[in-house]
């Protein structure tokens, strides 16, 4: 087996009720994984997850599997993403797993697995896996069955190590930060590091049902944050989206800062410390003002594939320690395993405090370049992309951007999508040019 049959770009991810994400599917999946971190001796996993009313349903089916392979899980409740990466390694537990679709809407949920070192499962562990799930399921002897138990301290050790990671002799006193939370897993995490620091808060997207994560808020729509951080004459705004490993940021002029953006002043402040080791990794979306703001500086770029989990195998490969997707994933290896937006924020934070600067300020050595990106709804087992009127029109698209921009189409990893981005100088032009892509993609 050579090609992954359920996982993707960020673990396993589709529609709720609609195989895989189904409850039978998440037990046989446990015991799958159980069965092949069984191998190495592994006795227990975390298993957290985002708001979701799915989530209910799936841990149990994964703790199920787990058990019938003679795996111990732990539930720590709604957790981020990276703050799963994290306890997997303070617990010393041997995997951590995680019940979300990130920035999708309720009615999607995903899986995503954590190594011991809170890094995500390399390429050949996840196809050892799915050839386990080829397998009839099968139960250990009961005296070998993993038991169930709970962390009852999760957000609290997690909040101290995201405070960790800001500069101690530093302080957010002084400073109003509207933080939306898009309903999702850091509603009761963000807002409790920021205060703790010493910023005033103002809360929106912290109330969640189980059916609004995501839904008008967080980092895949911040209008609502825009709004409140002018109204409230904010200095700065967060934008988490729904497992707290993206942000998208607001200067208090309602200007949105994407991970761009982000990167380039994290990247920018650690040159001036001296701290930068190597230079930075971006992704084949990532904008060109990116790369050219970062060579006036002197700083190496370079492109991965586009999923934060290619960002990491580069930088490991440099040993560099900084990388972003324009979506908002942020990598700081100097920090912590995974992107992590409440880390990567506060990095922000920390140097509009050294250099007694403005978000706005410090986001203009960077000129982001006009990008659109349109998405074009995918089903079926024929390739669009491979059509020769599809090939024409990207060909004749770039001849007309005359090497001053770039087009670059995709299937997204994580929804049945493809993705057209035109990026160029000129913002009417790059937008027809786009449409007309996907136009021609659609046909197909």
């Amino acid at each position: 087996m050579s090609e992954k049959k359920y996982f993707g770009t960020d673990g396993i991810r589709g529609r709720v009720g609609i195989y895989p994400i189904t409850p039978d599917f998440a037990l046989k999946l446990g015991w799958a994984v159980g069965r092949v971190l069984a191998q190495n001796g592994v006795g227990k996993v975390l298993i957290g997850k985002d708001t979701r009313i799915s989530g209910y349903m799936l841990e149990s089916a994964l703790e199920a599997g787990f058990a019938s392979a003679g795996i111990a899980a732990a539930f720590t409740g709604p957790m981020p993403t990276p703050a799963i990466a994290y306890l997997t390694r303070t617990f010393r537990a041997d995997a951590g797993v995680v019940i979300s679709a990130s920035h999708n809407p309720f009615y999607d949920n995903g899986i995503k697995f954590f190594s011991m070192e809170g890094k995500k499962l390399p390429d050949d562990v996840e196809l050892l896996i799915e050839q386990e799930l080829e397998k009839p399921l099968s139960c250990v002897e009961s005296d070998k069955l993993g038991r169930a138990s709970r962390i009852t301290d999760a957000a609290g050790r997690y909040i101290e190590f995201c405070k960790g990671t800001f500069d101690h002799e530093l302080s957010l006193s002084g400073l109003k930060i509207v933080v939306d939370c898009a309903n999702g897993a850091t509603y009761h995490i963000a807002p409790n590091v920021l205060k703790e620091l010493g910023a005033k808060v103002i809360k929106i997207g912290c109330e969640p049902d189980g059916m609004n994560i995501n839904k008008d808020c967080g980092a895949t729509d911040v209008n609502a944050l825009i709004k409140k951080v002018i109204d409230e004459k904010a200095d700065v705004g967060f934008a988490l989206d729904g497992d707290g490993d993206r942000i998208i940021m607001v200067d208090h002029l309602g200007n949105v800062l994407d991970g761009d953006q982000i990167i380039y002043i994290i990247a920018r402040e650690a040159l001036r410390k001296g701290l930068l080791q190597g230079g930075v990794v971006g992704t084949l979306m990532s904008n060109m003002g990116l790369e050219i703001g970062l060579k006036e500086l002197g700083i190496p770029f370079v492109r991965a594939k586009v999923g934060d989990r290619y960002v990491l195998e580069k930088l490991q490969e440099k040993g560099w320690k900084f990388g972003a997707e324009n979506s908002g994933h942020v990598l700081l290896l100097d920090k912590t395993t995974t992107g992590d937006g409440i880390v990567a924020g506060l990095q922000v934070l920390s140097a509009m405090i050294r250099n007694k600067m403005t978000l706005a300020d410090l986001s203009r050595g960077v000129k982001l370049l006009p990008q659109i990106l349109v998405n074009v709804r995918f089903a079926g087992e024929s390739d669009p992309l491979n059509h020769p009127e599809v090939i024409n029109v990207i060909k004749e698209v770039e001849s007309l951007l005359e090497h001053k921009g770039r087009v670059l189409i995709r299937k997204s990893g994580t929804e049945p999508l493809i993705r057209v981005m035109v990026e160029g100088q000129d913002a009417q032009l790059v937008s027809e040019y786009a449409q007309k892509i996907a136009d021609v993609v659609k046909k197909y």
